[in-house]
């Protein structure tokens, strides 16, 4: 089974989303999670607003919960997308080797190659921000489940 972990800072809005949509592109023969960088939500459900995008395109994600990236992840995950280049450093901090280093991609360099664009953190905006990020999710999750599905 192919494990893919979805990071963000608090794990409350673009990486649960992620999640779920990715979830929704894969068969079962693939597990896909999500952590943060940071312990600020640990045990808290998505923020509503990433729990009310998801819904309008049919996902549920309003029973996850938020948890922290932890070390264990590098052996348990083999892709690990981030959401952008702080939670990239946060993570590579942790990283003991470089086989660990090389599970680590910016989700969005499956639109834009190499460019290790941000997807911009919504928190602190209006719900205009949840619905893009859905899209620039949706448009990379697709990249990500037709890649893997297509080594299968």
């Amino acid at each position: 089974m192919t494990k893919i972990l979805m990071v963000c800072l608090g794990n409350i809005c673009r990486s649960p989303l992620a999640e779920g949509i990715l979830k929704s592109k894969l068969p079962d023969s693939f597990s896909v999670d999500s952590a943060g960088t940071a312990n600020y939500h640990i045990g808290t459900s998505p923020d509503k607003r990433s729990v009310a995008v998801g819904k309008k395109y049919g996902l549920d994600i309003s029973n996850l919960k938020g948890r922290q990236f932890e070390v264990s992840d590098f052996d348990a995950f083999e892709l690990i997308y981030v959401m952008d280049e702080s939670n990239f450093k946060n993570v590579i901090k942790l990283a003991r080797n470089n086989e660990d280093i090389d599970k680590v991609k910016f989700i969005l360099n499956e639109i834009y190659p190499n460019q290790n664009y941000d997807v911009p953190d919504p928190y602190y905006g209006g719900d205009e921000g949840f619905e893009n990020i859905y899209k620039m999710l949706d448009e990379a999750c697709s990249i990500i489940a037709n890649t893997l599905t297509s080594k299968k």
